[in-house]
């Protein structure tokens, strides 16, 4: 590994924009994209994906390995993903740094602890629940309902026990007894907020706006109205500046914000796509599973708040996927051509959705896997150029750089020549809705969307409070392009059901909770953590 400073000088950032964490990690201050903001942007590239299996497909060493490559051709590259939760860290995903000869690193700290920033929301969030109940302990001068109340705790690790509890419980003294509950830290609202935010001013105006609950006239309660948004800005003033680290091949990186993209808009921060496309040449980055969750939040809510224009999407593919979706949970290291072919269109779809409705260059990364048979590689590329898809064999995960040049040129020759002009899916103006139907209809392929008489009455209810215009955010299963997990590949006639409609004032969108969709996760039967130890030299085993 370089030392992080050379990495910053290499890139010019003078030494009063950036913090130093030890050799290998480091930020640079949220201030210093003032100071870069005439520079001519960087082409971005958004890595997206076909709805993956409980695994995830390798979007995240797609990006980076993608980024190594565009290196390797002798230009200036950048990676921007998010930080990981240490929720799937020790459940069933694992890490977040990518894999095998593309990953960023220090890959063990990026996992664990970082810089601090997960922490910190954490404590922001936390902080906003105390004021809130000592607010209600005091007096309740604002006459809050408390059996209203919007704003829950958060924990950063999968604990289903928490989703639902009740507190204040012990007597007078220990507070007023209420339903009350957590979610994960990635499903914070003020993770979003750490996402979106652009400078610290933007920051504590944004924290101001948390909805946290209603009084019992219904008026919404904001956090400003609880005087939070100060002391929760400072406990945050570090974590609103990107953390910078590297590749194993020493292509920069930022590693920052972290909103899961089932229940959140599945983004690394606004702040450091925007540094790094005045940086580089090329910026790679991703939203969180495939392209019907990540990719249109990244477009309708990211694009949209940091006026930004995606050059070219590459859609990772798997042969594992695949199979998948063509109803093969077993024996996925088979080989089975039918498979393949039965679970192809739910590829397609992704590729449209990238191609047709938002007009975006796409290519296809089919990431190779060491159980793929070479017949079922050539199946799949036959297939998707006989329907002229740009697509490319991606083995970056075994041979690096070096196993993603193809990929990198066909995404530049995309770049190049398939430009049609960027297109967002639906204007800000239009009724809530009709976006809430445009995404399911035109995006996921509903025949139809149901609304219960509860997101009804959300939305009536946040309209009266004044947000209106607003991007909307789907909190939906990522394992299909519908809200059921179990329907897999490319289901017709399928209706959406929306159960509820919930307000982020601060983030600035609504989120719209399809099917069964929880902000707490649990553990699996078998969770990663098992596997986990230190040796007696003090080294981790078993975290990647």
């Amino acid at each position: 590994m370089k030392k992080i400073l050379e990495i910053a000088s290499e890139l010019g950032i003078p030494e009063d924009y950036f913090i130093p964490y030890g050799w290998y990690m480091g930020k640079v201050h949220w201030s210093f994209l003032e100071k870069v903001r005439k520079n001519p942007s960087g082409k971005l590239i958004l890595i997206s994906a076909m709805n993956p299996t409980p695994y995830g497909e390798g979007k995240t060493t797609t990006t980076i390995g993608l980024a190594d490559a565009l290196r390797k051709l002798s230009y200036r590259s950048f990676v921007c993903i998010r930080e990981p939760s240490m929720g799937p860290v020790f459940g069933v995903k694992g890490g977040a740094v990518g894999g095998g000869k593309a990953k960023v690193i220090p890959e063990e700290s990026i996992n664990l602890h970082f810089t601090g920033d997960i922490h910190a929301v954490s404590s922001a969030h936390n902080l906003l629940s105390a004021l809130l109940d000592n607010h209600i302990y005091h007096g309740n001068e604002l006459n809050i309902d408390v059996r209203q109340i919007y704003w829950r705790r958060c924990l950063d690790i999968n604990d289903r026990q928490l989703r639902n509890i009740v507190s204040g419980l012990g007597g007078k003294t220990n507070g007023i007894p209420r339903e009350d509950g957590f979610e994960i830290t990635a499903a914070s609202e003020i993770m979003a907020i750490i996402s979106l935010a652009r400078n610290m001013e933007d920051l504590k105006e944004r924290l101001g706006k948390i909805v946290v609950g209603i009084n019992k006239e219904g008026r919404a309660i904001l956090s400003s109205d609880l005087n939070a948004q100060g002391a929760m800005s400072v406990i945050l003033k570090d974590a609103i500046s990107p953390n910078l680290v590297q590749t194993l091949e020493g292509t920069p990186a930022f590693v920052h914000g972290g909103p899961f993209a089932n229940i959140a808009h599945g983004c690394n921060s606004l702040i450091s796509t925007e540094i790094a496309l005045k940086l580089s040449d090329y910026v790679v980055t991703e939203a969180g599973f495939g392209a019907d969750l990540g990719a249109e939040k990244f477009f309708d809510i990211k694009c949209r708040i940091g006026d930004l224009n995606p050059n070219a999407v590459v859609i990772v593919a798997s042969i594992r996927a695949l199979k998948y979706h063509g109803g093969i949970k077993k024996e996925l290291e088979k080989e089975n051509i039918e498979a393949i072919s039965r679970g192809l269109p739910n590829l397609l779809h992704h590729v449209g959705i990238i191609k047709d409705i938002f007009r975006v260059p796409v290519v296809v990364a089919l990431n190779k896997f060491p159980f793929d048979t070479e017949k079922e590689v050539k199946f799949v590329i036959s297939e998707l150029k006989d329907r002229n898809i740009r697509v490319v064999l991606s083995e970056v995960y075994d041979k690096g750089s070096e196993g993603g040049i193809s990929l990198a040129q066909e995404v530049i020759n995309a770049i190049e020549e398939d430009n049609n002009g960027f297109n967002f899916l639906y204007e800000l103006n239009e009724s809530y809705e009709s976006k809430i139907r445009k995404i399911c209809e035109l995006v996921y392929g509903a025949k139809d969307v149901i609304f219960s008489e509860e997101a009804i009455e959300d939305i009536k209810r946040i309209e009266k409070w004044g947000f209106v215009n607003l991007p909307v955010c789907m909190a939906k299963t990522q394992y299909s392009l519908s809200d059921n997990p179990k329907l897999l590949g490319k289901p017709n006639d399928f209706v959406i059901k929306v159960q509820s409609v919930k307000i982020l004032g601060g983030a600035n969108f609504l989120v719209v909770f399809t099917g069964n969709i929880m902000t707490m996760p649990g553990l699996p039967k078998i969770p990663s953590a098992y596997k986990m130890d230190v040796d007696k030299e003090g080294n981790i085993i078993g975290l990647m």
